[in-house]
């Protein structure tokens, strides 16, 4: 039976005790080593998919033998809630639910319910965004906003069905995806963000047909750098297409005009269509690192912090919460956990420089989102 070791096997007896750190004063978040402020929490509610994209769960590695986490392994909805509710005292201002499909997650309208009664200090709500394939939406679109979701994004390579099907290796379709981006917006949650990761000889040919469907839709489309995330999807740098390529084959379509926000935490560079027809986005983690300005946590399904998307080792926070600690040790825990933080792979990796635990494997994007 097919099993990720490094992922699913590390009880709390293993791992070495948490750090532990001061509160920052009521109101200020908690920075890391590069003065880094933890505004964002990245949390993955599941590690299984409807999907088996060729980038992130291929069939090959994530087959009908695969040992997925036990519904008892992964964090409750309480528990899940307890960790967002410290993470908001210590600055955390937006929460992003990932997976896998976290649409899978058996009731999790009631999770996003839940999250929605958090307030950050100053007693704002946080917000609340989720990243699908989309194919659930339909179900769940209208159920979803009632609960409190703030805003969606939908994972979308090609238009092409046969392409769709190729890369998706699933019997669902390009079609069945739109619909579910339709009925987000007919729910409230728009406007909805569509990303596309581009993989050079694959899908490249798609950039100009998807900017074209979707101007004037009012969605915002964003072309992501092919990442090398996890180790099971044989990343190879010359099937990335540079950000400032993608921005150019638009922009010889549908001139192009540069929106300035420099914002910490923003990962995406944004551009507006010459002729007001909306505007597109491009995340460029290969060709233009932005670990200066990245602001966020990730949760992994069985309570894991991980403090990169290109890690190798998480924190436990599962064996505290189901401890007797308090919610005074556990955010300290996760103070702790964020203040030593010095992680900045792309930095690195585009540097060429040596990087932190070089030969492990990596988490895989299934198992703690993009």
């Amino acid at each position: 039976m097919s099993k990720v070791i490094y992922l699913t096997d590390h009880s709390a007896q293993h791992l070495p005790p948490l750090p532990q750190s001061a509160l920052p004063p009521a109101g200020q978040p908690v920075q890391d080593a590069f003065a880094r402020p933890m505004r964002d929490l990245r949390i993955s509610v599941t590690d299984r998919c409807n999907f088996r994209c060729t980038y992130c769960m291929p069939r090959e590695v994530f087959d009908g033998n695969y040992a997925f986490l036990p519904h008892s392994a992964l964090l409750s909805f309480e528990e899940i809630t307890r960790i967002a509710r410290l993470g908001a005292q210590l600055g955390v201002e937006k929460i992003r639910l990932t997976g896998g499909e976290p649409l899978l997650r058996k009731n999790i309208e009631a999770l996003i319910g839940m999250l929605a009664e958090l307030r950050t200090p100053d007693g704002r709500p946080l917000e609340l965004a989720l990243t699908t394939n989309g194919t659930l939406l339909t179900r769940k679109a209208v159920a979803l906003k009632q609960a409190g979701l703030t805003r969606v994004t939908v994972s979308l390579d090609t238009l092409d069905a046969e392409m769709f099907a190729r890369m998706s290796d699933s019997t669902f379709t390009p079609d069945d995806v739109l619909r579910g981006i339709d009925a987000a917006a007919d729910a409230g949650l728009a406007p909805v963000k569509i990303n596309m990761v581009v993989r050079r000889g694959l899908n490249d040919g798609q950039i100009v047909p998807m900017a074209g469907h979707f101007r004037h839709t009012g969605h915002v489309l964003r072309f992501i750098e092919y990442m090398d995330v996890g180790t099971t999807n044989g990343w190879n740098l010359k099937e990335v297409v540079p950000s400032a390529e993608v921005v150019q084959r638009i922009g010889e379509a549908y001139p192009l005009r540069a929106i300035d926000a420099q914002i910490m935490g923003r990962v995406a560079q944004r551009w507006s269509y010459g002729d007001g027809a909306g505007e597109v986005g491009v995340i460029s983690s290969v060709t233009e690192a932005f670990c200066g300005g990245c602001t966020r946590a990730r949760l992994s399904p069985e309570g894991k912090i991980f403090l990169c998307l290109f890690g190798s080792h998480g924190h436990d926070l599962r064996g505290l919460l189901r401890s007797a600690a308090d919610d005074d040790q556990v955010a300290r825990a996760i103070a702790g956990i964020w203040t030593q933080r010095d992680d900045r792979y792309s930095e690195l990796r585009g540097r060429g420089a040596a990087l932190a635990h070089q030969g492990e494997r990596k988490i895989e994007m299934s198992y703690i989102g993009g």
